[in-house]
């Protein structure tokens, strides 16, 4: 979560998601048709959700950049890409009902975890194990490259927005458009020294418990616990089951995922040194660089950690056409209001 400031290749990773997955797109149909009185729901504060432990997938793999990505893809290999990007502590999960609802519009859908979780793992165990900001930016590229993907819509929220904020702003040629939840989200190093609100500040309290021995302890041998206890936090209003909680949770079990989520955490309380190799690249990020591709910003108004001022606080950072919502939910804003998000990146897609 988030504040501030080759033999690789499954082959038949073309091919829409057999019978399980045309169901899906079936369903997607029906469920996008009809996103307009599910939308008027939401306003009235009613997070649209299925609450199934239903399987998404399958997932794929595939060599990209240094990791072994893995990944769910629906939709027609011809379709306009889109690429869909989760936060922490969640997974690929938070798009099982976005997927087919966009697959059924024709995009092709590529949802993958991210480094450290679920089953994208490194090549070589003698990879450092990176965690600046760039090298997440640095692996949606490498799959895009590895997927044959020139330019993609680009969707997220938490550390999924951070990581389409910082491509869109310095590889806006890769990017068709951009759906950003919170808005702005590159880190800023120096703005991430100053103490925040209090209120916000105990918000955050596990980024500095993430600081200690301790937090690394906590995190490993609570997991679980811990992730479920942020979900509740900042979503108040949504009533997730303990299914759906747990389909994420299994992809909390990757090896490297405390050492990704911990090490994050610290480089951007300036506690882990950034790496040398992305030094010309981070420079650029430390200046703020404007956003210049249409982008859809959303906030969630029940995300305690949105920003106030409908949009007004980042609004500068974007200047290409846009446009801002406000859904009533929490910080989950794809699992929560699926059919809304999905509706924003057709809507980006036609700015």
């Amino acid at each position: 979560m988030d504040a501030n400031n080759s033999s690789g290749v499954n082959h038949d990773r073309r091919r829409l998601l057999g019978t399980a997955g045309a169901a899906a797109l079936a369903i997607g149909a029906t469920q996008f048709g009809a996103m307009g009185s599910a939308k008027a729901q939401a306003s009235r504060g009613t997070a649209v959700t299925r609450n199934t432990s239903a399987p998404f997938g399958p997932v794929r793999q595939i060599n990209a950049g240094v990791l072994n990505v893995g990944y769910v893809e629906a939709g027609p290999a011809d379709g306009r890409a889109v690429i869909l990007m989760h936060g922490f502590p969640y997974d690929i999960h938070s798009y099982a009902d976005v997927a087919p609802l966009l697959a059924a519009e024709g995009y092709r859908v590529v949802v993958p975890y991210f480094r450290g979780h679920g089953t994208t793992t490194f090549l070589s165990a003698a990879t450092p194990r990176n965690v600046d900001q760039v090298a997440f930016a640095l692996d949606i590229l490498a799959l895009m490259d590895a997927l044959g993907i020139e330019q993609a819509i680009l969707a997220g929220y938490d550390w999924g927005s951070r990581t389409g904020d910082i491509i869109a702003a310095l590889w806006p040629q890769r990017v068709k458009a951009l759906v950003s939840v919170t808005g702005y989200l590159i880190t800023n190093l120096a703005a991430q020294k100053r103490p925040l609100a209090p209120m916000l500040e105990w918000a955050w309290w596990y980024q500095y418990y993430f600081t200690t021995d301790r937090g690394v302890l906590g995190l490993t041998e609570y997991r679980h616990d811990l992730g479920e206890l942020i979900w509740k936090f900042n979503s108040p209003t949504w009533d997730f089951d303990e299914a759906t909680y747990n389909l994420t949770a299994a992809a909390f079990n990757n090896t490297d995922y405390v050492s990704i989520v911990i090490g994050n955490y610290r480089w951007r309380q300036g506690l882990a040194p950034s790496e040398p190799e992305y030094a010309s690249i981070e420079n650029q990020l430390q200046e703020s660089p404007v956003i210049p591709v249409p982008t859809v910003t959303i906030d969630g108004k029940y995300d305690p950690f949105t920003p106030a001022g409908s949009g007004s606080a980042y609004r500068d950072h974007f200047s290409g056409k846009y446009a801002h919502e406000t859904l009533p939910v929490g910080h989950n804003v794809p699992q929560e209001a699926p059919q809304a998000f999905a509706r924003a990146v057709v809507d980006v897609d036609h700015f």
